[in-house]
Parts: structure tokens; C-alpha cells; sequence
């Protein structure tokens, strides 16, 4: 298991007491803009400030941030705060200028993250140093090239490492600007048991009416902290000014978040989870025997198709039994999204059982 350290061992101005939060402009657009909005994060319970020095855009001619002259920027900032700072890298030369800058921690991008060459290269810049890093999801919604990007800075001896979920590019995402998909993020922490999460609502949302509901249901997932951009004047802001809040409206998001406790402690309250656990540990098993005897029915059906030379997939009788299961589910209370995902998936692996028994060459 990789030994990460986690953020409150990373020496950083970070109040256990509060949620983590990750907070500034998305652009340093010039040096008052960034030392307004910084201060505003601070007042607003920020325990990080960020803020966009150099700026991957979809296409040329976009503001593309300041560059390295917007370094001291930030640390102006931090040291008018003491709070710490992060900044974006995307290359060697970037690394070189933020070391030099004395940012106190890097960020790694999703459009870096999605290519292990940049990252290797990232790597191999940092072989030695000691700084924190966050890891920003890829673009898309690969769990093996996120853990590979981690895999890649612990081997070169970055031991202070957290990942940021900031959702995936796909071609369906409305209402969001990048779908959540938490099952990702989800899985990345039973995976690598040690690192911590960040949420970053601002790009999953793309729109600040969204951010509450995103925010707290990261908090409800148990996710680590929060990273939220914030802007002295989002509406004219040079990038994303759609997802980008004022110090004052931050705040307003951060008074009406709910944190709840990731375990209780009331033993009324253990007894009574842990006997409802039980039941669903038993409903759980037998939807797996009921699966597993599905899944022989469908055998059979697989040994009587190659039997009569018919082939497995009837499209009519699949469209028929998608239809009907899927409203069947519904009408049972469960949303459309699982109906349709979980009658594909008993499908999938019905085809796969019938394609075992056709294909058998020692039925032949």
C-alpha cells in the first residue's frame, strides 16, 4: 500500500475543525483582482487559496492566464492571509517557475491527468522535493489513469498526495458542465484506502446555482474538503465566469452546508445501524442467489438456442423485456438512471452466459 500523508499532517494552515477549503479565483487576471479575492476566500474560512497562472483552453485565442508574472500575485496574497497557496503546473518549465515562486502546494490538472507522458514528466520534475500534490480527475472517466497519475508522484518520492474530483467530460452531462459520476471518486478510495478527496463543484457544475446541492452531497459522501472558485467580480471575470462566486455568496454556500459526522458514536444509534446492516446483508445475498439462478435459466436457454441453430440476441424480445423491466423498476420506486443501467447489466452478463454454453466446444 502506498504510504500517502494526509492533509492534516502536511503542515499546512488547515483547521481541523473546519471543512477544507479550497478557495480563489479560477484566472489570476491581474494583481488587485487576485489580493481582493484571496481576501475574501480567508473570510470565508479558506484554508488553501488557488488561483489559475497558466490556463489549458479548449481553443486558441482564449485568455490563457498571466504566466509566471502572476506568481508573486498569489504569494502577495498568502502572505497577506497566511494561508498557503497552490497553483496549476502542466509542464517541467511550470514546475521549474513554481518552485521558484515558493507556492506551497501543486495542483495537477484533469486535461494533465488524462496523459501519463505529462504526468511522468511532472514526475520526474519533482524527483526529490518535498510538496504537496493534488491530483485532478482525467477528463474522462478512467479510475486506472487517476491511479496511475498517483502511482506516478509517489514513485518519485511525493508522499503528501490528494486527489480532486471535479467530474468528466462526457456527451451527455446536462445540467451539469461535467458529470459527477461519484462512483468514480468512489472507487478511487477503496482503491487507495489512504488518500483523501477533494471536491471541486465549481467545474462539475459549471453554473453556480448547482454548487450547494453538489457541495453537501460531497460532504454527505464523506469527501475530504471542497476546492471553489471565488472572484472580487465573477461577472467579469476573463474565464468561467458562470461558476465562479463572490467572497460574500461563498460565504453564504459555506453557512448553509450541513456537516454531519462520518460515524456515530451513540450506541443507540450503532445498535439500531448495525441491525438494519444485517438486513441489508441479507437482502444482498439473496439477490445473488436469485441472480445466480437467473443466469442458470439462462444457460439453459443458451444449450436449447445451439441446439436449434437460433441465434442469442432476439432484438424484439430484448427491447420487450428492457421496456417492461424498466418501468417495472420504477413503478417499484427506483430512479430511471438504475432501472436502465441495472436491466443492461443483467442482460450483458445473460449474453455472456449464453455466449459460454454456444460457443462450449465440448458440447459439440
Amino acid at each position: 500500500m502506498m504510504d500517502i500523508i494526509r492533509m492534516k499532517d502536511w503542515g499546512l494552515a488547515l483547521n481541523p475543525s473546519k471543512t477544507l477549503l479550497i478557495a480563489g479565483p479560477c484566472s489570476a487576471e491581474n494583481e488587485q483582482q487576485v489580493m481582493d479575492s484571496c481576501l475574501g476566500a480567508a473570510r470565508t474560512g479558506a484554508n488553501l487559496l488557488r488561483a489559475g497562472i497558466w490556463k489549458p483552453r479548449t481553443r486558441p485565442n482564449s485568455f490563457e492566464g498571466r504566466g509566471a508574472v502572476a506568481l508573486p500575485w498569489i504569494k502577495a496574497a498568502s502572505a497577506a492571509t497566511q494561508l498557503p497557496c497552490t497553483v496549476e503546473v502542466a509542464n517541467a518549465r511550470h514546475v521549474e517557475a513554481a518552485l521558484k515562486a515558493e507556492i506551497d502546494v501543486l495542483w495537477i490538472g484533469a486535461r494533465t491527468t488524462v496523459n501519463p507522458f505529462a504526468v511522468q514528466e511532472l514526475a520526474d520534475a519533482l524527483q526529490g522535493v518535498d510538496i504537496p500534490v493534488l491530483i485532478k480527475n482525467p477528463i474522462n472517466p478512467d479510475v486506472e489513469l487517476w491511479i496511475g497519475a498517483v502511482e506516478r508522484f509517489w514513485q518519485a518520492g511525493i508522499k503528501k498526495i490528494a486527489a480532486i474530483h471535479r467530474g468528466f467530460s462526457v456527451t451527455k452531462s446536462a445540467p451539469y458542465r461535467n458529470l459527477p459520476m461519484w462512483e468514480i471518486p468512489i472507487e478511487l478510495q477503496r482503491r487507495l484506502k489512504t488518500l483523501e478527496v477533494i471536491c471541486d463543484p465549481s467545474h462539475i457544475c459549471g453554473r453556480r446555482d448547482l454548487l450547494l446541492s453538489v457541495a453537501q452531497k460531497s460532504l454527505d459522501l464523506n469527501f475530504d474538503g471542497l476546492m471553489i472558485e471565488t472572484h472580487i467580480n465573477p461577472d467579469e471575470a476573463l474565464s468561467d465566469a458562470q461558476q465562479q462566486l463572490t467572497p460574500s455568496a461563498l460565504q453564504l454556500l459555506m453557512d448553509a452546508l450541513i456537516k454531519r459526522q462520518s460515524v456515530g458514536e451513540h450506541p443507540d444509534f450503532l445498535a439500531n445501524l448495525e441491525a438494519l446492516r444485517v438486513d441489508i446483508d441479507s437482502l444482498d445475498r439473496d439477490l445473488i442467489e436469485l441472480l445466480a439462478k437467473r443466469m442458470e435459466v439462462a444457460q439453459e436457454i443458451g444449450r436449447y438456442k445451439r441446439e436449434n441453430g437460433v441465434t442469442i440476441l432476439q432484438m424484439n424480445r430484448w427491447s420487450n423485456i428492457f421496456d417492461s423491466r424498466v418501468k417495472a423498476t420504477i413503478d417499484a420506486g427506483l430512479s430511471e438512471d438504475f432501472a436502465q443501467a441495472f436491466i443492461q447489466c443483467i442482460h450483458k452478463e445473460s449474453i455472456r452466459q449464453q455466449t459460454s454454453v454456444m460457443n462450449d466446444k465440448k458440447m459439440a
